[in-house]
């Protein structure tokens, strides 16, 4: 998977679609919407879960300090940095 608009697509309807499984409302959220506290509001546990779902689909790692950033970055953040893997990922094949 490059790194382009559908791709980055595919990426947020993931996202959106594992939040909602995990029970997490997400009416009015975009990319500009923080996953943590203000946002979200995914708390840690939520966002170690969301971050193995996205490793498991998508075939990338996070590192545990890059985990604990999760709360930090917007749906649009994060979906640019699991983009920004496959693209490394593809690169280097």
């Amino acid at each position: 998977m490059s790194i382009e608009t559908g791709s980055l697509a595919e990426i947020r309807a993931f996202v959106l679609s594992a939040l909602r499984e995990m029970n997490y409302d997400t009416t009015g959220v975009d990319d500009d919407t923080r996953l943590g506290p203000a946002g979200a509001d995914l708390e840690s546990l939520a966002l170690a879960e969301l971050g193995v779902r996205v490793e498991e689909r998508f075939g990338v790692r996070f590192d545990d300090d890059e985990a604990e950033l999760l709360g930090t970055m917007t749906v649009g953040e994060f979906g640019a940095a699991v983009a920004a893997r496959l693209g490394s990922a593809a690169a280097g094949r």
